[in-house]
C-alpha cells in the first residue's frame, strides 16, 4: 500500500535557486494548510477595509504603491534576474510594463466599474435602472515563473483595484520576487491587503480549497485542470491563463526583414518561456526562401549564455521536453536549418530553427516553452489561417500583411493577435488578455480584467407609479388586454 506523502511541517523550507548557476537566490517557507487559511482570514478582515474606500482612495494607494516600484525598478529587476534567470534588460522591461498596468487598473476602475444606468426600456419606463460592480472580497493569485511580476500583477492590481483584497501565491522558482512585491505594496499602502504565502504545489492547492473568493491562475494547461478540480469542491470561480502555442503568419505582401526580427524575438526573448511566445511559423511560398534565409542570418549571432542576451531555462524539466520536441522532429523528417537536439544543453537551449516538420508533431502540436520554433511554406492565407487553427490551444498570434492583417487576425481562433508587431497586445492595459480553449478563459487586463474579479449589482428604482401594473395579484384582464397591444407594438411588426 502506498503512503501518502507527508503533509508540510510548521517551519518547513525550500530554496530558490539561480539557474544560470545553481546558486542559492533565497530560503523561504513552506506554508501549511493552516498558515494559508489564516492569511486568507488576514485578508478578509482587510478586505472590508479595502472595499469601503473610494476609487479614489484606492487609486491614491495603488499610485503609491506604483510610485515605490518604480523607485526600486533596478533593485526589483534584480532580484527577477537572479531568481528567473532572464536578462536583466528584460527583466527592468518586464517590470515597468507591470508598472503601467497598476496605473491603468487604479485610474480606469471608477468608470469601469462605477454605479451607472441603463436603458429600462419602454415597459419599465417608469423605472430608473442602474449597474455597478461590486467586489468579490478576497481573490487568490497563483503566479507563474516565467514573467513573475508583469503575469500576477495582471490579476493582482486589477483585483485591488476591484475593491478586493488579494492573497498571493508566487511560483516555487521565484518566491522572492513575490515577497518583493507583496513587502512594496505593504510598505506604501500601511495595511495587509495583499498577503503573501510560499510554497510549493500542494500550497497552491490549500488556497483552492481555504475560502477564496475566486482564483486566478496562471501556468500549464495540466496543471490548470488539477486547480479547477480542487476549486470546484467549494465552487470557487477561476480565471485559468494557460498555454499556447502561437503563430506568425507571414503574407506575400509583408515586410519580411521586420517579420523575421520580430518572429525570431517572439521565439527566443526569455529562452522562449512565454506563454504568448512564437512556436509556429506560416510563410506564404512567394517569400518563404527569402524569411528563412533573413531569420536564419538573425539568428546566427544569438547565444544563450550566462549573462547573453538569451538567459537559461528557468524549470530543469522543461530542458527534457525542449530535446523530446526537437528530436521527435528530426525523426520525423524535419531539418535544422540552425540548432538541433545538440542545441539543448544541461541549463541553456541554443536557438533552433526548424522546417518541413509534420504538422502533428510534437513541435508542432505540444507547448514547447524553449527557443525553438517551426517555420512552414504554405501556398495561400487560408492555408496558414486553417494551420493556425488546428490546435487545441487558443492564446495569441501575430500577423505580418501590408494589405490584409486584420482581415487575416479577424479569422485566428484565439484571444489575442498583433498585426505587424509580435506580442504588442500584452503591452497595451486597455486591452482584455486570455485565451480559448485549453488556453483557459477568463479575461485579465482591461475594462474585462477590472470585471472578472467583481460581481454585477442591479438595482431598479421605481420613479413613478406605471401605467400597468405587472406585479401585482389585482392585475385586471384589461390590463392583460393593454400588455398585449404594447408587446404587438414594440415586437409584432417584423423588422427588415
Amino acid at each position: 500500500m502506498t503512503q501518502a506523502p507527508a503533509r508540510p511541517q510548521s517551519g518547513s523550507t525550500f530554496e530558490s535557486l539561480n539557474p544560470a548557476t545553481g546558486e542559492v537566490v533565497g530560503t523561504h517557507p513552506v506554508q501549511t494548510e493552516e498558515e494559508v487559511r489564516a492569511a486568507v482570514a488576514r485578508a478578509r478582515q482587510e478586505a472590508t477595509w479595502w472595499a469601503g474606500l473610494s476609487f479614489g482612495e484606492r487609486k491614491a494607494h495603488l499610485n503609491a504603491w506604483k510610485t515605490l516600484m518604480t523607485q526600486r525598478l533596478p533593485e526589483l529587476a534584480d532580484l527577477v534576474s537572479r531568481e528567473m534567470g532572464k536578462p536583466a534588460s528584460d527583466a527592468m522591461l518586464e517590470a515597468g510594463l507591470a508598472v503601467d498596468h497598476i496605473a491603468w487598473a487604479a485610474g480606469n476602475a471608477k468608470k469601469v466599474l462605477g454605479r451607472h444606468k441603463v436603458s429600462s426600456g419602454l415597459l419599465m419606463v417608469n423605472q430608473s435602472a442602474t449597474v455597478a460592480f461590486k467586489p468579490l472580497g478576497v481573490v487568490g493569485v497563483i503566479g507563474p515563473w516565467n514573467y513573475p511580476v508583469f503575469t500576477p500583477m495582471g490579476s493582482i492590481a486589477y483585483a485591488l483595484a476591484a475593491g478586493n483584497a488579494v492573497v498571493f501565491k508566487p511560483s516555487e522558482y521565484t518566491p522572492g520576487v513575490g515577497g518583493w512585491l507583496v513587502q512594496t505594496f505593504q510598505e506604501a499602502v500601511g495595511r495587509p491587503v495583499l498577503q503573501l504565502i510560499t510554497g510549493l504545489g500542494e500550497t497552491g492547492s490549500f488556497l483552492c480549497r481555504a475560502g477564496v473568493d475566486k482564483l486566478a491562475f496562471t501556468g500549464s494547461t495540466a496543471t490548470g485542470k488539477k486547480v479547477m478540480a480542487a476549486c470546484a469542491e467549494t465552487l470557487t470561480p477561476v480565471v485559468i491563463e494557460a498555454g499556447g502555442k502561437d503563430s506568425v503568419i507571414v503574407d506575400a505582401d509583408a515586410d519580411i526583414d521586420a517579420a523575421a526580427d520580430a518572429a525570431l524575438w517572439g521565439a527566443c526573448a526569455n529562452a522562449g518561456q512565454t506563454c504568448i511566445g512564437v512556436e509556429r511559423v506560416y510563410v506564404h511560398e512567394k517569400v518563404y526562401d527569402e524569411f528563412v534565409s533573413s531569420i536564419t542570418a538573425k539568428a546566427a549571432g544569438l547565444e544563450a549564455v550566462e549573462g547573453g542576451k538569451i538567459g537559461p531555462i528557468t524549470m530543469p524539466s522543461q530542458v527534457g521536453v525542449i530535446r523530446s520536441h526537437v528530436q521527435d522532429a528530426i525523426d520525423r523528417g524535419g531539418r535544422a536549418v540552425l540548432g538541433g537536439p545538440e542545441a539543448v544543453g544541461d541549463r541553456f537551449v541554443q536557438p533552433t530553427i526548424l522546417v518541413d516538420v509534420p504538422e502533428d508533431s510534437l513541435a508542432v502540436q505540444e507547448e514547447t516553452f524553449g527557443p525553438t520554433l517551426t517555420i512552414a511554406k504554405v501556398a495561400s492565407m487560408d492555408e496558414a489561417v486553417e494551420k493556425t487553427n488546428a490546435t487545441r490551444y487558443g492564446l495569441g498570434n501575430t500577423v505580418f500583411s501590408k494589405a490584409n492583417g486584420m482581415a487575416i487576425a479577424e479569422r485566428v481562433r484565439s484571444g489575442m493577435s498583433a498585426v505587424n508587431g509580435v506580442i504588442t497586445f500584452a503591452g497595451i492595459p486597455s486591452l482584455p488578455f486570455g485565451g480559448v480553449g485549453d488556453s483557459g478563459f477568463g479575461r485579465i487586463h482591461g475594462p474585462e480584467g477590472l470585471k472578472e474579479f467583481t460581481y454585477a449589482k442591479a438595482i431598479a428604482r421605481q420613479k413613478f407609479k406605471p401605467m400597468i401594473n405587472l406585479t401585482s395579484f389585482e392585475r385586471t384582464e384589461k390590463a392583460d388586454k393593454q400588455l398585449a397591444q404594447v408587446l404587438g407594438l414594440l415586437h409584432g411588426r417584423g423588422k427588415k
